[in-house]
């Protein structure tokens, strides 16, 4: 079936980078070299927007220059996430406060499941975004940053395909997601699912505060493990699915090929670990009674906020003095009598929670069965097939709702291009003369490193620095078995004519860095 980590990464196994000031500034420093006026980004398998947000955000920190990002995924899932991601970062204070947008941005962001005006935020969205996507001269008008242009034209339809099933008003008849993520708890875990709360508590003890993730605090990490639900900044009620956390995986049987939508992401890592573990107010890092005061949730919130606030007005936020001092007991702090009922509360769900499963198991069967008889070819052939029901009830359901007016406006973005490039394309870019030599910077992620072959360096500009994601954070990679990705990776870069920007220490470091000179 799939592994913890899944098929498609909505979110990254490392921390958001400024990629002006890590790798490519270390780099200019140690070359004694003048930095260019335009920067070419190449972004390859980041899994979401992270770089982009903290790299533009801070952009004022640095010489005014123009930032073209080239970003590269293996799933059109993510261009749409990532487009959605960097609107709700763009609303203007008219429009949505700056808490609002916070709140709204990490729960699409990280949560299996949302509130009631987070989904309909999306469902308000979804015409503006497939009206842009159809629309090239519109989106230059909306958000002129953006450029979808290089994609092939049956990724464009995907996208839109992927942005009407985001408007079917009935997420739950179409993406179970709490029924998803059960199912693949037991797939994965099999006879350990009944005690699977020890499971992750092993994990976060010997695998995840090893590897410097202390901050995260364990009845957050345990409760993301067993619901999906990473981030409940303010009291609510989270009950809708997240429906830009559907994606398609086909399954092979005996010649046969089924599309199945469902939850096929990271659960075993978390998403707090892209902006939840590092930040500049080291506030954060204080400890009482050997305990963090503070958790991975709230330095992600402060993080996100930092970053929205400076997108906005190119200046640095500083967290107000008496919240520096303020001691807090982390949310989700449970006591002995509810860690007693939880177990209660979880023994009392599994009958039901079994029994669901196995309807659930049925159902699946019997879909099978009908679509064996199927020729299908290509993932875009799937998604339709497999959106029929979707569509028929959207057809239903769908009435016009209050959509964004023509009238709505994003916070501009001067001198910054975000160009989507075809999916998995990373090895095409040697053969189009317009790349060679073009990029200052490149970012792998280590799913994608396979991809830095020797001739990529072709694409490289005269002076580049490259950055490579380490495994440090997947958590169920023995640690010798990390320190062996290191050697690996830097034989990847040794081989395409890059150096060590620094040494890295296998057991510490999130990230590789190296640099390129011709």
């Amino acid at each position: 079936m799939t592994d913890f980590y899944g098929n498609i990464t909505w979110w990254g196994f490392s921390p958001a980078l400024d990629l002006q000031e890590t790798g490519f500034h270390e780099m200019c420093s140690k070359l004694s070299c003048a930095a260019p006026e335009e920067l070419n980004i190449l972004v390859v398998g980041a899994g979401d927007c992270r770089h982009i947000l903290k790299t533009v955000a801070r952009s004022y920190r640095h010489i005014k220059r123009k930032l073209n990002f080239y970003i590269i995924e293996t799933a059109l899932e993510l261009y749409a996430r990532d487009i959605l991601m960097m609107m709700i970062a763009l609303e203007q204070q008219q429009n949505m406060g700056l808490q609002d947008k916070v709140e709204l941005f990490l729960e699409l962001y990280g949560n299996s499941l949302v509130r009631q005006q987070s989904s309909q935020y999306v469902q308000r969205m979804v015409d503006e975004l497939i009206r842009m996507v159809t629309d090239f001269d519109y989106m230059k008008k909306k958000l002129p940053f953006l450029d979808l242009t290089q994609l092939k034209y049956k990724e464009r339809d995907f996208l839109e395909s992927i942005f009407k099933l985001w408007r079917n008003k009935d997420k739950k008849a179409i993406f179970d997601i709490s029924k998803c993520w059960d199912l693949r708890l037991r797939q994965l875990l099999g006879v350990r699912y009944d005690s699977r709360l020890n499971v992750f508590d092993w994990d976060y003890n010997m695998e995840l505060i090893e590897r410097g993730g202390s901050i995260v605090y364990v009845g957050q990490y345990k409760n993301w493990r067993n619901t999906g639900v990473a981030f409940q900044i303010r009291e609510g009620t989270y009950d809708v699915p997240n429906i830009t956390l559907a994606s398609l995986m086909v399954f092979k049987m005996e010649g046969d090929r089924f599309p199945r939508r469902g939850y096929w992401g990271d659960m075993i890592v978390s998403p707090y670990i892209t902006f939840g573990i590092e930040t500049e107010e080291k506030s954060f890092y204080k400890k009482q009674n050997n305990q963090h005061t503070k958790t991975a949730e709230d330095i992600t919130e402060f993080n996100i906020l930092s970053l929205f606030y400076e997108l906005a007005n190119k200046k640095q936020y500083h967290l107000p003095e008496q919240t520096k001092s303020k001691v807090e007991v982390p949310k989700n702090s449970a006591t002995l009598t509810e860690i007693n009922e939880e177990e209660e509360e979880l023994e009392n769900q599994e009958m039901k929670a079994k029994s669901d499963t196995d309807r659930s198991v049925k159902d699946l069967s019997i879909e099978e069965s009908k679509l064996a008889a199927a020729d299908m070819k290509g993932k875009e052939e799937l998604f339709i097939l497999t959106d029929n029901n979707a569509k028929e009830s959207e057809d239903q359901n769908f009435s016009h709702s209050k959509s964004a007016s023509d009238d709505h406006e994003w916070l501009p973005l001067d001198e910054v291009k975000v160009i989507f490039l075809p999916l998995s394309s990373t090895t095409e870019l040697v053969k189009k003369k317009k790349y060679s030599k073009l990029f200052n910077v490149v970012f792998f992620s280590n799913s994608t490193v396979h991809n830095l072959k020797p001739e990529l360096n072709e694409i490289f500009a005269d002076k580049c620095s490259l950055i490579l994601e380490s495994a440090l954070f997947m958590l169920d990679i023995k640690k010798d078995n990390v320190k062996e990705f290191v050697k690996k990776v830097s034989g990847f870069a040794t081989a395409a004519g890059c150096k060590p920007l620094e040494t890295c220490d296998d057991l510490q470091d999130s990230y590789l860095k190296f640099y390129f000179e011709r």
